[in-house]
């Protein structure tokens, strides 16, 4: 039976050019410099949420609660929005973002109450509480961001973010409904 520690080490995630060398030996088309940056975002992308993850269980709410405390720091001063509105940004359900909201809501970081002028529609508010979480994890991810440029001059920092603003608006406008989880791929 393997150590431990080998039977971690045969799980390992191969090295980008071990997985870019396999990938070519099974499909001769591919272009090694293009899987070379997209399969380095992905790691890039999976391996961020895992930090952001961390710093926010620290705090003691999740990278869900995070994006919701986000949207609504987004939306601006009074920091308030309807569950839809929260659901749609999110690429959530409805019934998702309503769990997701009562718990917040038991949490004290956001209020829910009825708006005065259509007593149908909910309003979702970020409370003191919650914005003092947000600008904790900022604190915390600021720190963890510049870490991770820190070998980046300004010029450079501003070329990657040029960059990859560009693939983004062309994901955006290929993908117009890819803002958050399909349903068709949720199945």
């Amino acid at each position: 039976m393997p150590e431990p520690s080998d039977a971690a080490a045969d799980a390992a995630e191969p090295s980008l050019e071990e997985q870019i060398a396999a990938y070519q030996r099974e499909f001769q088309d591919l272009d090694p410099q293009v899987e070379q940056v997209v399969s380095a975002l992905q790691r890039l992308n999976r391996r961020m949420n895992v930090a952001y993850g961390r710093q926010t269980s620290t705090l003691g709410m999740s990278n869900a609660e995070w994006e919701v405390l986000k949207a609504l720091v987004v939306s601006g001063a009074p920091y308030r929005m309807g569950p839809g509105e929260l659901a749609k940004r999110l690429g959530l359900t409805p019934a998702a973002m309503t769990h997701r909201i009562d718990r917040m809501a038991n949490e004290g970081l956001v209020t829910r109450e009825r708006d005065e002028n259509n007593r149908v529609r909910v309003i979702v508010e970020l409370t003191h509480e919650g914005r003092e979480k947000w600008l904790a994890a900022m604190r915390m991810a600021t720190v963890f961001e510049e870490d991770l440029l820190q070998d980046l001059s300004g010029e450079e920092r501003q070329l990657l973010g040029q960059v990859l603003t560009r693939l983004l608006r062309r994901v955006e406008e290929a993908q117009p409904d890819a803002g958050g989880r399909l349903t068709d791929l949720d199945s």
